[in-house]
């Protein structure tokens, strides 16, 4: 079983990554295998509504979202971090996130999912709520924790001393992993759930 831990954070060792590294040791310890993928300081542009993907499988933007692509394909689920910006996720990290989940085939179902804030002060709700999107328009389960997944500092240490936030980390990585864990033994048991034919609808009438 593996989670992949995006850092949206230009900052590769920065609050984000602390926040991260967390969760990361806690779904270790319970037997799940992790990568963290540095994200945030890449030039990375964003879709273009090509739709090349749907023809030949990939971006047509041959960078990062390509190399991470079979990684998202085959792990169990995600985590994306990503500092607040503007009570808003880093660009860098949306642009990237948005070629993602829209160009990788593979069905996503059951994927767990799970997004991870960080904020000197204010406009966590906001940029967790936006992550969160993706992954309920996929049909990954999102993990949850005790707390809305956030961590309070303006330096890595002042996130060393956010108790609170560092436990709702853990916490998450247990939820996680149990989730994870959890979906394996139902798939075995269970399959996944049947899929109806996609029915779309522009709202033209």
């Amino acid at each position: 079983m593996k989670v992949l831990l995006v850092n949206g954070s230009p900052n590769m060792n920065g609050c984000t990554y602390t926040a991260l590294r967390e969760v990361e040791k806690t779904l270790n310890e319970a037997g799940v295998d992790t990568e963290i993928i540095h994200v945030g300081n890449k030039d990375l542009r964003g879709c273009i509504g090509c739709r090349q993907c749907k023809k030949n499988g990939k971006c047509a933007f041959n960078d990062l979202v390509n190399e991470v692509a079979p990684k998202f394909e085959e792990c169990d689920g995600i985590v994306i971090g990503s500092p607040v910006y503007f009570a808003s996720a880093n660009g860098t990290l949306i642009s990237f996130i948005d070629r993602l989940f829209y160009s990788v085939p593979c069905d996503k179902t059951m994927k767990v999912g799970a997004a991870v804030v960080s904020a000197r002060r204010g406009g966590c709700s906001a940029t967790f709520d936006e992550i969160n999107k993706y992954f309920t328009i996929s049909g990954m389960p999102v993990a949850s924790s005790q707390y809305w997944n956030s961590v309070h500092g303006y330096t890595p240490d002042d996130v060393r001393r956010d108790e609170e936030g560092l436990q709702t980390m853990r916490t998450l990585g247990k939820n996680m992993a149990f989730l994870i864990k959890s979906i394996s033994l139902g798939k075995e048991k269970f399959g996944l759930p049947k899929k109806e034919t996609w029915i779309g609808t522009n709202f033209i009438r």
